[in-house]
């Protein structure tokens, strides 16, 4: 029987179209977040950890590219989400502080108004635009008030608490009353109650259920874990684990274990689901671990939490992107958080250059090597008086106290020599370059009182030196 000409070429156009997607294929990727609150540099197997088990975050980066040397753009909870979430510093609109009710000055705002400045366009903004489903699991952070909400700033769903911290297991009624409403759990816009698993578990069952509901349509799943944040509460099924280790340690080891597990039920729900392939990974946390706190290492780097040393802004972090990147890999210069609004917006068919005002680029032309050289030759941190400029390798230090600090991180990754007095045109260049880039901030919407700068001081100089290695093992 003779074909007719028409329809064979139509035939033939519709098979092009279909080849590009356009025949009702699913062409966009799902993106996945997998943020971690407070861990260590070092404390995770693909890391080089000899004590921690995290067997699926490891699979999970041998698939992917792990980046050297990954930036938060703040060293604390609240500010480096603020810049990880609007792909801008955030101190271009305010958000220098940690928002935390109670250690703040009087001046500016305070309390629940403390927040990320409404209008401000978030990375789930930006891919609801671009027809993604989006939801937040977990640790907010971004604002107490209404106006805050998760479900006014770009998100479809929420599961979590506003506040930057909360206990792993319910409250009672008497203890919700007493805690205040930013740590009560909520479901979208409702509190419901509380969670009856251990909050790392629930996290993930919650992030799968959303993965399931939605697995015909691109989703965008911001997993805002709280683990391994104070305070160290252990899932009681874990309580035997690490037989080696000892006090804070252990149980951060255990909570490490939970959050490894927690990552690996949702990549396991991905999988069932077949969506594996077609699904951007990324796992990072949110600043170095406070070693004081919960015993973290951020070994080999001097610093914690709340310091600009590398130890309080480095993070641990990959990208896993099937059949896009390379895998089994490592990005070895400096990226930013500040790089994952652009990289999801070009992910998902967006077009980040043509969004003003983003500090980040898209970084994944650099891992797939179409572009060479550095996605950052500068990358600027500020906070109160302190402030810090790495340009290449040279990083420069400057605080309210003392004279500024030199360090080139190529030879000195643990920051232990001062080169200020060395090279003082160099001095004066980075100065500049600082000096230019606070020209471009907003004054800041909410400070710490004195006395907490005065710690931060205090934090920099107890933790000066570099950790030592952890010599012991666990067995596997």
């Amino acid at each position: 029987m003779r074909r007719d000409p028409i329809m064979a070429i139509l035939s033939i156009v519709a098979a092009f179209l279909c080849q590009l997607g356009a025949c009702g294929a699913k062409t966009k990727p799902n993106i996945v977040l997998l943020f971690s609150d407070d861990a260590g540099y070092a404390d995770f197997g693909f890391q080089g950890s000899r004590q921690m088990r995290t067997p699926n975050l490891d699979r999970l980066a041998e698939s992917g590219v792990r980046f050297s040397q990954l930036y938060v753009t703040a060293s604390v909870c609240g500010p480096s989400r603020a810049g990880l979430l609007t792909g801008r510093y955030q101190q271009r609109f305010g958000f220098e502080e940690n928002n935390v009710p109670g250690i703040m000055s009087e001046s500016g705002l305070t309390g629940d108004d403390m927040g990320l400045p409404p209008g401000l366009p978030t990375i789930g903004d930006r891919l609801q635009a671009l027809g993604y489903r989006t939801a937040i699991f977990g640790k907010w952070h971004m604002g107490i008030a209404d106006r805050y909400h998760p479900l006014k700033r770009g998100f479809d769903a929420f599961y979590g608490f506003r506040g930057g911290a909360r206990s792993f297991f319910a409250y009672s009624k008497k203890q919700r009353e007493k805690v205040g409403r930013s740590r009560w759990m909520e479901r979208d816009f409702e509190g419901f109650g509380e969670h009856q698993d251990y909050l790392t578990d629930a996290l993930a069952d919650e992030a799968s259920a959303f993965i399931e509901q939605n697995r015909d349509k691109p989703f965008f799943a911001y997993v805002s874990f709280n683990a391994v944040h104070l305070p160290l509460e252990v899932d009681p099924g874990d309580s035997e684990a690490f037989p080696g280790l000892e006090g804070k340690r252990r149980k951060l080891a255990q909570m490490t274990l939970s959050l490894d597990r927690a990552c690996g039920r949702i990549v396991d729900t991905l999988k069932r689901l077949g969506l594996e392939q077609n699904t951007l990974i990324v796992f990072a946390n949110d600043n170095g671990g406070p070693s004081d706190k919960n015993a973290s290492s951020n070994y080999p780097f001097a610093g914690v939490k709340a310091t600009q040393l590398e130890g309080g802004i480095r993070v641990p972090g990959f990208v896993v992107w099937p059949g896009e990147i390379p895998a089994g890999s490592v990005f070895d210069k400096p990226v930013s958080t500040l790089d994952l609004t652009p990289t999801f917006v070009e992910a998902a068919g967006g077009d980040a250059s043509g969004i003003d005002g983003l500090d980040g680029v898209d970084l994944v032309p650099y891992l797939r090597g179409e572009k060479k050289g550095k996605p950052h030759q500068s990358l600027f941190w500020k906070m109160e008086n302190r402030g810090v400029v790495r340009d290449g390798d040279w990083k420069l230090m400057r605080f309210p106290d003392r004279p500024a600090m030199l360090f080139n991180l190529a030879r000195d990754p643990s920051e232990q020599y001062d080169l200020a007095d060395q090279y003082p045109e160099k001095i004066r260049k980075l100065y500049k370059k600082l000096f230019e880039w606070e020209m471009t901030l907003e004054r800041p919407l909410f400070q710490l009182r004195r006395a907490e700068e005065v710690w931060s001081s205090e934090r920099f100089d107890q933790f000066r030196k570099p950790p030592a290695e952890p010599h012991y093992s666990v067995s596997r």
